[in-house]
């Protein structure tokens, strides 16, 4: 694993929290909301300076890291105040320290705050790395060029015996295809990228096709025919269509050919459905995760084989971006490196973006909830004409904090452990 790969992803890493943070801190001191500590990572503490009344720093352990806002949580609430020994519950101690925190400056506390200014404090952490997202995929994609299976020959697929007798040559060998020709036309249909390739393969028969190609800088018209082959229908969403429990299949022309891939650069508004369609797939990982960890939890007790599609932690994620950069792959250039790197910074932003937006304490999700309940409380109030019943006391939900956090902790331990004695290997 490339050290530098390890490096730049840390420090894409720690960028990221920082402006996740700052995203909080800026809106809060506008607001007049007392801030007394801006902190990177957790643990220990390896740096810290004061400037004005905030304490700004850094931790050992680069995992996160938090804003400490002031006055949290009103100072007085609702349901018991001491447990069943007499000791105070988890709910007035965080009332206490909230309190502690704003001591003779309590007309600075974060309770305080409208809805609409609360709403912006909790979402500023998570809309930074939305627009860290963007940024970085308008560079990826407007300046490099986004990953995209190009008009040219990648792979020649050999014959296994079920489309084509095993160890003869495929339809597209036999043609005279070679790995590295640019299709331009397939049957008469031109080809600008690889879907007009396959849907013109598609859309043909297994009859000699003319094929004109572009090789070593000379045009050439090869002659290729493909053979049928049975294979299942797919819907929309790529799922095989079945009728009374049995996969539909059809006939289709096959050739044997895979596309080359390849950076194309595209505009920055194309940027918007790239990132649109991360957002979605990450937001299928996150539905899933608790599936998810128990089969990466049961094939490592196991010792089975890491599924390829199993979830990483940071660990994972450092590994990976060392992997890209120290990979000794014929043909990898430093652009495409650079590429996979921004669109690995992109994911994570992507990620960090949605999960702090799940409804949960003591995630960002979970105090905008808290807001908008606030807030609706307060408007059906106001409809009908009683008095405004006050901030939402959100600190009567800390068991449930402390247990999502210790879940959250262990998450984070699993995949260390994990990612450290099972890594995960691009292949």
């Amino acid at each position: 694993m490339s050290v530098l790969g390890f490096l730049i992803l840390i420090l894409g890493i720690l960028a990221s929290i920082a402006l996740h943070e700052l995203g909080h801190l800026t809106p809060a001191k506008l607001f007049g909301v007392y801030v007394p500590q801006y902190f990177i990572g957790f643990g220990k503490t390896l740096w810290s300076t004061v400037r004005g009344d905030t304490e700004y720093g850094v931790k050992a352990i680069p995992l996160g890291g938090f804003v400490r806002l002031g006055g949290m949580f009103p100072p007085t609430g609702g349901g018991r105040q001491t447990n069943r020994h007499g000791q105070p519950t988890l709910a007035a101690e965080a009332r206490r320290a909230s309190a502690e925190d704003v001591k003779g400056r309590e007309d600075e506390a974060f309770y305080l705050l409208s809805v609409p200014k609360k709403l912006t404090v909790m979402f500023g952490g998570p809309a930074m790395n939305l627009v860290i997202a963007v940024v970085l995929a308008i560079i990826l994609i407007a300046g490099i060029g986004a990953p995209t299976y190009l008009n040219k020959v990648g792979t020649l697929a050999p014959c296994d015996g079920q489309v084509c007798a095993e160890g003869e040559a495929s339809p597209a060998e036999a043609g005279g295809l070679k790995v590295g020709d640019e299709i331009l036309a397939w049957g008469g249909q031109e080809a600008s990228d690889w879907n007009d390739v396959r849907e013109a393969i598609a859309a043909g028969s297994a009859s000699p096709t003319e094929v004109r190609v572009l090789r070593d800088g000379a045009e050439l018209t090869l002659n290729i025919t493909p053979v049928l082959a049975t294979r299942p229908v797919l819907d929309s969403s790529g799922q095989v269509v079945t009728e009374n429990g049995t996969a539909v299949t059809r006939e289709i022309p096959y050739v044997g050919v895979g596309p080359e891939v390849g950076l194309e650069p595209g505009t920055a508004a194309d940027a918007i459905p790239y990132l649109g369609d991360m957002l979605w797939r990450t937001a299928g990982i996150i539905i899933r995760l608790p599936m998810k960890l128990f089969q990466l939890t049961d094939d490592f007790i196991h010792g089975d084989e890491r599924a390829p599609d199993s979830i990483v932690g940071l660990v994972g994620v450092a590994q990976v971006a060392g992997q890209i950069t120290g990979a000794d792959i014929e043909g990898y250039t430093a652009l495409e490196r650079t590429a996979d790197l921004l669109n690995l910074l992109i994911a994570l932003n992507i990620s960090l973006f949605a999960f702090n937006l799940l409804p949960l304490l003591p995630l960002d999700g979970g105090h905008i909830a808290g807001a908008l309940w606030e807030g609706l409380r307060r408007s059906w109030a106001r409809l009908r004409g009683r008095p405004d019943p006050g901030p939402v006391d959100t600190a009567r939900l800390m068991p449930l904090s402390y247990a999502v956090a210790l879940a959250f902790i262990a998450m984070t331990l699993l995949l260390i452990v994990v990612d450290i004695v099972n890594p995960v290997t691009l292949r």
